[in-house]
């Protein structure tokens, strides 16, 4: 396609001044501005566009020269904002670039993510416009900190409220045609399996549940409380070690405790792998609809798809 020669022209038809300081960089941009309807300025002038190539000393609202060069490939005037350089030279990160450095990033292991290969994949596929380096200190030094900062409180009702929101998505991402009226997974009975069950399961594995018949009672536990701090501290330090060790928010760990029923081994398999450790599906929100039904038949075609063993766990986890 033939080159615009309205680049560098705003919307109101007058032509963008740009100051760049004397150099070859300015050699190279000055024909594609002035191809382009733009003018340059001897001096830096009120209005002017300054430019500054990336990794210089730049003040404060300073455009990389990238900006002229992705015009003109692009043919047509792009926003300035994206291309800000902040005082040592460098693009500033937009916050679409975050979500998608964030995006990219996500369920990859910590040594993935400390490594190199990873960001050079990225920066070749054209994920932001910045260098493989600067992507990795971006993540490493501002975003991953903020993914698994820890709680400034031990409040149980902090835990509550985290399983009540991954709850919800549960059930709003697995069906969206649930009637109101269904009855909900118990936040109650997350909240009791993650503070009391999960911690039980660091120090002793996940219990066997054997039931004799195939209608599985209902078995009688001990309910465990929230109150402790101690468990509550045990339970967020777990949470912490798996969003660190696989590169995930705290959301997306909870949501994994929700699918497989509270079971630390298997939640740790499914973050690395996406499966279970066992090799049955995870749990649905249309499965748990399932296990609701008083339907001896139903309740058989869950335990054919998950194992009688998981289907009692299940209903325990559930219930507890």
């Amino acid at each position: 396609a033939a080159r615009s020669r309205s680049v560098f022209l705003w919307d109101d038809g007058r032509p963008m001044r740009f100051y760049l300081r004397p150099g070859l960089a300015k050699l190279r941009l000055a024909p594609l501005v002035l191809a382009g309807g733009g003018r340059l300025c001897r001096v830096q002038e009120p209005g002017a566009v300054l430019l500054a190539q990336p990794g210089e000393a730049a003040p404060d609202g300073a455009v990389s020269t990238e900006y002229v060069t992705e015009c003109v490939e692009r043919n047509q005037r792009l926003p300035l904002e994206p291309f800000l350089l902040a005082g040592r030279g460098r693009l500033v990160f937009t916050e679409a670039e975050d979500a998608a450095l964030l995006q990219a990033v996500r369920g990859q292991g910590t040594a993935r993510v400390s490594g190199r290969a990873l960001w050079v994949e990225l920066e070749r596929s054209g994920l932001t416009r910045h260098s493989w380096q600067a992507m990795r200190d971006r993540y490493l030094r501002h975003l991953q900190p903020r993914l698994w900062e820890p709680p400034q409180t031990e409040d149980p009702t902090q835990i509550r409220g985290l399983f009540a929101a991954a709850n919800r998505e549960f059930e709003s991402t697995e069906s969206e045609s649930d009637s109101s009226d269904v009855a909900e997974l118990s936040t109650q009975a997350a909240v009791g399996r993650a503070s009391g069950e999960i911690a039980s399961d660091l120090k002793t594995g996940p219990e066997d549940s054997a039931f004799p018949d195939t209608h599985l009672q209902r078995q009688e536990r001990p309910k465990s409380t929230c109150s402790s701090s101690s468990v509550v501290e045990q339970v967020v330090k777990t949470m912490e070690h798996f969003m660190e060790k696989f590169a995930v928010d705290l959301f997306t760990v909870t949501q994994a405790f929700l699918k497989n029923s509270g079971d630390v081994e298997a939640t740790s398999y499914f973050l690395q792998t996406g499966q279970r450790l066992d090799g049955y599906p995870v749990w649905s929100r249309e499965d748990d609809l399932d296990l609701q039904k008083d339907d001896e038949h139903v309740r058989n075609q869950l335990i054919a798809k998950f194992g009688a063993e998981n289907v009692a766990k299940r209903i325990v986890f559930r219930e507890s």
